[in-house]
């Protein structure tokens, strides 16, 4: 599968834009796992575990952070990394069972309720007060350094690193962990 990182392209203008964008790929994520079978579900899942992964990592070092500089939105940032933490739960339940188990549907159409719903919130109420509040030239900006954030956030998800010291102190060392796990994983299924 090609890289699902964020990529900057013609319809990215900006940091807003890319995380839109993002949301749109990891709902079209949730379907993919949905509809495969097999292989092809398994693939497909891990394809979700690390666009999620990375997604919410950069997010965490980046925009969370800077919603709270931009007055009373403390309580929003918290709710938005509740939300987080909940999905990192409930992924890494999904991964340690695998996607044959009993009750993987169930725990996936969970996961893809409380994801889109966070998608949702993080939408209607943290990007408008971005794009009310923050220069247009610094949200473009923000989208290199968000799309160079996700180049070393860690592949899977680590419930507890949900704050942006947490994910900038562990997350290099979780990075290089998760991508070794992942090339011995290739490398253990024949795929290079």
């Amino acid at each position: 599968m090609p890289d699902r990182e964020a990529v900057l392209d013609p319809r990215t203008e900006d940091v807003v834009d890319l995380l839109l964008l993002q949301h749109a790929r990891i709902e079209e994520q949730f379907l993919l796992v949905t509809g495969a079978t097999g292989e092809a579900r398994k693939q497909a899942f891990d394809d979700l575990v690390r666009l999620l992964a990375v997604h919410e990592t950069a997010e965490e070092e980046l925009i969370h952070p800077l919603s709270r500089t931009l007055g009373d939105n403390d309580a929003m940032v918290e709710d938005r990394l509740a939300e987080e933490r909940l999905a990192k739960e409930t992924l890494t339940e999904l991964i340690d069972a695998g996607v044959d188990a009993e009750g993987f549907d169930t725990g996936l159409l969970l996961l893809r309720t409380s994801v889109l719903e966070h998608a949702r919130h993080e939408e209607r109420y943290e990007f408008p007060h971005l794009r009310a509040h923050v220069p247009a030239e610094r949200l473009q900006r923000l989208a290199t350094a968000f799309a160079a954030a996700e180049k070393v956030a860690p592949t899977r998800p680590h419930p507890g690193a949900e704050s942006a010291k947490a994910n900038i102190a562990g997350g290099p060392i979780l990075a290089v962990v998760d991508r070794v796990r992942d090339a011995v994983r290739r490398a253990a299924d024949g795929k290079g």
